[in-house]
């Protein structure tokens, strides 16, 4: 599962997973759409594709592709490269409009978040370090900043970036 930043008014301005939907159907085939608005399609080396906005408003993503024989097989067959190339042209087309952002500005918005977990993955180390090490420290701060380790780590399994200003309050407290 795949998660995209999707430009701040979009989801609103395309009508949620309803329009998210509606756009699929461009670019996909054979298109399902439960009651939620969450869609399942193919095309061409795409064997499955699914998506909707999640309620932290980002685009989710699950794609599965041929591999292997299945992938040589197509790919060998008549016309099979081109629509290869044309799965691929969908794609990013699809992510293109249903994200609001180009290629690059979405690889800029990925690699922007990776740098909130990465900070917060350092923090939550030298927080435990520095505990480790202190003999100053009193057990309410301690306990505080157990705390506030928890929630980071829940926040980065649950796969949302931690905001600088959490990251911030735990090195500030220690």
């Amino acid at each position: 599962m795949e998660r995209f930043a999707v430009k701040r008014g979009l989801e609103k301005k395309m009508g949620g997973n309803a329009g998210l939907a509606k756009l699929a159907a461009q670019y996909f085939n054979d298109l399902q759409v439960n009651a939620d608005g969450a869609f399942t399609g193919k095309y061409g080396i795409m064997t499955h594709i699914s998506g909707e906005f999640d309620t932290d408003g980002k685009l989710a993503l699950d794609v599965q592709q041929l591999k292997g024989s299945g992938l040589s097989a197509f790919l060998s067959a008549d016309g099979g490269r081109e629509e290869a190339m044309e799965s691929r042209k969908r794609y990013s087309s699809f992510l293109d409009e249903a994200t609001g952002y180009t290629p690059k500005q979405r690889g800029d918005k990925a690699k922007e978040e990776a740098k909130k977990f990465s900070k917060a993955k350092s923090a939550i180390k030298m927080a435990h370090k520095t505990m480790e090490m202190s003999t100053s420290l009193d057990a309410a701060t301690i306990e505080k900043a157990h705390a506030m380790i928890a929630e980071l780590e829940s926040m980065i399994e649950s796969g949302t970036a931690p905001s600088e200003g959490k990251v911030k309050k735990l090195n500030d407290l220690l």
